[in-house]
């Protein structure tokens, strides 16, 4: 100790002369206790102001590049294929940049706005494309980028009147035809939205330009009245449906979730019949059945039309939320379950779910053969136990977060799940049939003309 004391001397910070020493008084003490305490309440007072608590969208959560559940519920950063950190550059075409695209955008009078196209069940064309023009991963070198993204509305377009089917189908020849990244790759690098059940077929041709590209779509399966699926599930990613915001964000929510005691319904189906077959069986279920299954008829315009408060007012009222396919194998009111908490019971056998790779479906919900619709469900469900219950809910209030479209500053959120899928997809080398490259790293298409040299309209792919 004397050696230490001793090699200290010669290092304080005081002076040698100062010979005085402060004595500690009760006053001393009670100053710097309280110095503490205003530091601690202080702190805190920052950390609920800056931290994810501020934020309004529901279940947030702090780490940027990560999102760990407990129980192993999902984990994106550290899973096989996807790396640790989210790294990849995605170019966004402009509007004005490629002749045409704004007519996928805006329609042929240019009167449709994406404020209209971002509200119902297709707004995810509008918000993936607002979410990646202010993200951090968005280059404006196209040279650096790792994939590219194109606008399109065309969904909204298209139910609005603002393209028939055959323009479409001009239109994105057209636009395609302009992009010499997109020949360069053969479209393997260049990213489309189709948010809707149609999915690609929206594009008449996409067998021919966009058999390559990576769609982005809520639906999986779509051969009912066609005679291949627009998804393929080792190019392409599902994505969440767009849940009405009013239940996403802290407003507060249209309306929040009832006591399982106090629920009045087993079970529910909100939804038309659409001449579908399990959706029938449902509506013939629940006349049998009136106080286990509602499954009321549901009126999309005049005076009686429901409304959305009233729509999830109804969807609350039960313990499970039936989710049967329809025109196409996804719906909406699988997502909408989790921010009612009933537990969702997917009734439609061809169904794809989104982020499958790190979500465990069997945790947080139920997918029942579609051909056995009828007492043997009811009776199934009710003789699950609502601890049980409870604990799938639980669960689900945990995974929610990745239906919701929350800016990039939200590390829990729809748009974070499909960038770190993009990043599975990211390739190093891509190529084409009319890409060709010489010894000297220069690359040429077939009449040996240097890509910086490319004009549009190029011949596709």
């Amino acid at each position: 100790m004397a050696s230490l004391n001793s090699n200290n001397k010669s290092t304080r910070f005081f002076s040698p002369h100062a010979h005085h020493h402060s004595v500690c008084t009760r006053t001393h003490q009670i100053a710097a206790f309280a110095l503490v305490v205003a530091t601690f309440f202080l702190t805190r007072l920052f950390d609920h102001s800056l931290g994810p608590c501020s934020s309004p969208y529901l279940n947030s959560f702090s780490d940027g590049n990560q999102y760990t559940a407990p129980d192993g519920v999902v984990r994106f950063g550290g899973s096989p294929g996807y790396g640790t950190h989210l790294t990849l550059k995605i170019y966004v075409y402009d509007e004005n940049e490629i002749e045409g695209l704004k007519l996928l955008m805006y329609g042929r009078d240019g009167k449709i706005s994406a404020e209209a196209c971002v509200k119902g069940q297709w707004g995810t064309q509008v918000k993936i494309h607002r979410l990646l023009l202010q993200s951090t991963y968005r280059t404006r070198k196209k040279e650096e980028a790792d994939l590219f993204f194109v606008p399109s509305y065309v969904k909204c377009v298209r139910m609005m009147g603002g393209l028939n089917d055959k323009e479409i189908n001009q239109t994105y020849v057209k636009v395609l035809s302009q992009m010499p990244y997109f020949r360069l790759s053969g479209g393997r690098n260049h990213i489309f939205v189709f948010p809707s059940g149609a999915g690609a077929h929206l594009f008449k041709s996409w067998t021919v330009y966009l058999n390559r590209s990576i769609i982005l779509t809520p639906e999986g399966d779509r051969t009912d009245k066609r005679d291949t699926s627009a998804f393929n599930t080792w190019k392409d990613i599902i994505i969440p449906g767009n849940i009405d915001d009013g239940m996403t964000v802290r407003k507060p929510r249209l309306v929040d979730p009832l006591p399982l005691s106090r629920r009045k319904y087993l079970a529910n189906y909100l939804g038309r019949a659409q001449g579908k077959a399990g959706r029938l069986q449902l509506i013939d279920l629940a006349r049998q059945y009136p106080d286990k299954l509602e499954s009321p008829e549901l009126k999309f315009s005049g005076p009686d039309k429901l409304g959305r408060t009233e729509y999830f007012q109804h969807l609350r009222n039960a313990k499970f939320c039936l989710a049967p396919r329809g025109e196409s194998s996804w719906t909406l009111r699988f997502y909408e379950s989790f921010f009612v908490e009933c537990v969702p019971v997917i009734l439609s056998d061809q169904v794809e779910l989104p982020f499958q790779n790190v979500v465990d479906y069997m945790q947080i919900s139920i997918k029942w053969p579609s051909t056995r619709i009828g007492t043997e469900l009811l009776d199934y469900l009710e003789s699950i136990p609502d601890k049980d219950l409870e604990e799938m809910i639980a669960k689900g209030r945990r995974v929610r977060c990745l239906w919701v479209y929350a800016p990039e500053s939200e590390s829990c959120s729809a748009f974070s799940g499909i960038l770190w899928e993009l990043q599975k997809k990211v390739r190093q080398f891509h190529q084409s049939a009319e890409t060709f490259w010489l010894h000297n790293g220069s690359i040429v298409n077939r009449d040996l003309v240097e890509f910086s040299k490319w004009k549009p309209p190029m011949p596709l792919p």
